[in-house]
């Protein structure tokens, strides 16, 4: 297949998966951030990555957020809600934290394959993304020509992204304003 060819089928399984986010969730969910004193923010490997944009965009636009693990993170407590990107929904340390948010009072939010999974009985909001991934009990509704668990990840992703458009709106802001507070120490 040529480059093109690839592109076409993985912008094909995106818009499958995307498209079938619940609605009732994704506003549950942005709602739950929007009323977040802090955000935190947990992912490993691949989905750690997404998750740390997800971070800076929430920073961008005045929200307090932090990413779990990071030297400067502070505690979680009862104002704060924990944003967890696992496939799996049974990392061990993302289980972990949480276990511990919810000790506090913290609100959970999980974006995941499983909504059968142990994070996914703890959270308050579970956003499933239909996808595949090896690691994953369950495994969606589409099989991926992508390696492992691309699709979920990258779907994780521009889901995040459609969070940060849809809190934009909901607080009257745009990318010259969000620009401000983009880095200037590069």
């Amino acid at each position: 297949m040529t480059n093109k060819e690839y592109a076409e089928v993985v912008l094909r399984e995106l818009t499958h998966t995307l498209t079938r986010i619940d609605s009732e969730q994704a506003e549950k969910f942005v709602e739950l951030v929007d009323g977040a004193k802090e955000v935190f923010c947990a992912g490993a490997g691949r989905s750690g990555f997404e998750i740390k944009g997800f971070a800076m965009r929430l920073m961008h636009m005045g929200i307090a957020s932090y990413v779990v693990g990071e030297t400067c993170t502070p505690n979680i407590d009862e104002n704060g809600v924990l944003v967890i990107c696992s496939g799996s929904g049974s990392t061990k340390s993302l289980v972990n934290h949480a276990q511990k948010a919810k000790e506090v009072g913290a609100k959970i939010a999980l974006i995941t394959i499983n909504s059968e999974s142990p994070i996914a009985k703890l959270a308050d909001v579970v956003v499933e993304i239909s996808a595949p991934s090896p690691k994953s009990a369950k495994q969606g509704d589409i099989k991926s020509i992508q390696p492992m668990g691309s699709l979920f990840e990258q779907s994780e992703g521009t889901f995040m992204d459609i969070a940060i458009m849809m809190l934009m709106e909901r607080r009257h802001m745009d990318s010259d304003t969000m620009f401000g507070r983009h880095a200037n120490m590069e």
